[in-house]
């Protein structure tokens, strides 16, 4: 069973074991009307047995989709998507295409998700006739609620805390890596709670019931 066929109506059954950090560039902050400009994405291998999470940069993806209007000049000094760059990337059909292959059935994460979440979905929708069918799960409360006592909010107070760099900011394949060491640096107090897919989706709706100081 493809990627197509649970479009369809008819999905697999969850990839517990391969999970999917991903990041994208925009042409602006309003994930329901700007454009999405690209998507990268890095799987991580989970053993359940063992707790261990191992990160697979071979088993990575990245495409800039086709604008027939470039991003403003601003836009594009943040992300560093040039407009012939832009211009030039893979249609918006092949390129949501691509990712939903490469997704698989594999759960989504990714740092403040919904932004995401919304964008990827928008586009499968009008490219694809369908939203993905995976899972998602936003790390950002799994980092709140294995360390509470962190007064971080945003990525870059997350990395900060962690002592964590990033080679280029605000460019999706560089920030998907960084998201991906955040996870592992939280990973033994995830998997201490943890024991399936399940319980970490449950762990990080369980922050949302929590207060925030």
């Amino acid at each position: 069973m493809g990627w197509l066929d649970a479009l369809r109506g008819r999905p697999a059954p969850i990839n517990e074991t391969r999970w999917v950090m991903l990041d994208v560039e925009t042409g602006g902050l309003d994930a329901s009307r700007h454009p999405l400009l690209a998507i990268a994405a890095i799987a991580l291998r989970v053993d359940w047995p063992t707790r261990r999470l191992t990160v697979m940069p071979g088993d990575s993806f990245e495409v800039v989709l086709r604008q027939t209007t470039p991003s403003a000049r601003d836009n594009i000094l943040l992300h560093g998507i040039g407009a012939q760059r832009q211009r030039e990337g893979l249609d918006p059909v092949l390129a949501l295409q691509a990712f939903a292959r490469f997704a698989g059935t594999s759960p989504l994460l990714a740092f403040h998700a919904a932004f995401d979440r919304t964008l990827i979905g928008r586009y499968a929708r009008a490219h694809l006739g369908a939203d993905l069918p995976n899972p998602w799960v936003d790390i950002e409360p799994l980092c709140a609620v294995t360390h509470a006592h962190v007064r971080a909010r945003s990525l870059d107070e997350w990395m900060a805390h962690f002592g964590i760099e990033c080679a280029v900011r605000h460019q999706a394949a560089a920030d998907t890596l960084a998201e991906c060491e955040v996870l592992q640096r939280i990973w033994p107090k995830v998997a201490a709670q943890c024991g399936s897919w399940r319980d970490v989706v449950r762990l990080a709706e369980h922050q949302r019931w929590m207060a925030r100081a």
